[in-house]
């Protein structure tokens, strides 16, 4: 993929900057894996494998820092399997994997115990609303019209209400084929908690990482599996993270947010909607249907589950300097994916708790 490509090419880059900065900051600094300033002086010490499975909505940024990390540590292998995030929960409480990528709190009965993890925020992205509707290039939904469609209530494009959200726009009569996860999924569990947020008396479905979508939707593994498709069908629309939707060359949709503004899903619009997201004590958070004009309300969180302990103590070093290393140069890396960085004030916050993990 072109995006691929192109990080590819800043990864020399950023690896040349990194060791130019070695050393250059305090000896405290240089001293600790993934400061930011060692350059992977320390990491190319490390050496093993860690096993990691869960949320599909972060993988083409977790196989960017994965690739991006073997160039400082090169007797390191990571693998991450992007399973989505209900399978990733269950394979670490499981003791299958040292740790999780998920989009999506984890709920007594996911497998994790309580008490047995820590949430370490990632980066963040937009989940945008896809569509394929021939002679339709721009489109405009609101939190109303978004659930009535995905309910399954607007079976076809001319609909009054998609007509009252885009004045002026000629709108074929072609059936809606709506789109959505088939496995258990933090995507679904934002889409859905978004819609129940934003659309509290329309929207009848609930939210999770599987809802009981109405019989006549379709189903696809992965957010590739709902981008095909999206891609194959004319009249097809369904949520998919901003990195899978520009890989798969989809149109997406304009979404009205708190402010009455129809904004399209974008690095700047998740930014805008980070800014505006409280941060609970154990640092998960909740940016969707965020306030301001800028703001895209569909913007979701994702999180690594990791141990608060780890058995062995050498599993546990190599998640910490991963980790670490992820939140500090891997940063760079996710604009370059369609994703957005943390803000500085969170960053610090997933470092402090990466440093609660023993082992």
């Amino acid at each position: 993929m072109n995006r691929n490509v192109l990080s590819r090419r800043v990864l020399a880059g950023v690896a040349l900057t990194a060791l130019a900065l070695t050393g250059c900051g305090s000896s405290s600094d240089s001293d600790t894996p993934g400061s930011g300033n060692n350059a992977g002086g320390e990491y190319s010490s490390l050496s093993g494998e860690l096993k990691a499975s869960g949320a599909s909505f972060p993988d083409a940024y977790y196989q960017e820092v994965i690739t991006a990390f073997k160039e400082v540590a090169p007797n390191v292998t990571i693998n991450y399997n992007a399973t989505g995030s209900g399978t990733g929960k269950k394979q670490f409480g499981e003791g299958l994997t040292d740790f999780a990528g998920t989009d999506s709190l984890v709920k007594d009965t996911d497998g994790p115990a309580a008490g047995s993890y820590l949430y370490v925020p990632t980066v963040a992205a937009p989940i945008t609303v896809s569509y394929n509707l021939q002679g339709v290039d721009k489109l405009q939904l609101s939190a109303d019209t978004l659930a009535k469609i995905f309910q399954a209530e607007i079976r076809n494009w001319n609909d009054p209400a998609i007509a009252a959200d885009n004045p002026g726009v000629t709108l074929p009569g072609t059936p809606i084929t709506v789109a959505h996860r088939s496995d258990g999924s933090g995507t679904t569990s934002n889409f859905t908690k978004y819609l129940a947020a934003a659309a509290p008396n329309t929207w009848k479905l609930g939210s999770g990482d599987t809802v009981n979508w109405p019989s006549n939707t379709q189903g696809g593994e992965k957010n590739t599996g709902v981008a095909q498709i999206v891609k194959q069908a004319d009249g097809g629309i369904g949520y998919v993270d901003l990195s899978d939707a520009v890989a798969s060359q989809l149109t997406f949709a304009s979404i009205k947010n708190k402010d009455g503004q129809f904004v399209a899903p974008s690095i700047e619009g998740t930014t805008a909607g980070l800014e505006g997201a409280e941060v609970a004590e154990d640092l998960s958070y909740n940016p969707l249907d965020a306030a301001g004009a800028d703001s895209y309300p569909i913007t979701a969180p994702t999180f690594l589950l990791v141990k608060t302990s780890y058995d062995d103590p050498a599993t546990a070093e190599l998640v910490k300097a991963f980790v670490k290393y992820m939140l500090n140069d891997g940063q760079d890396l996710a604009k370059d994916v369609d994703f957005a960085p943390l803000p500085a004030s969170l960053k610090e916050k997933a470092l402090a708790q990466i440093d609660k993990v023993q082992g």
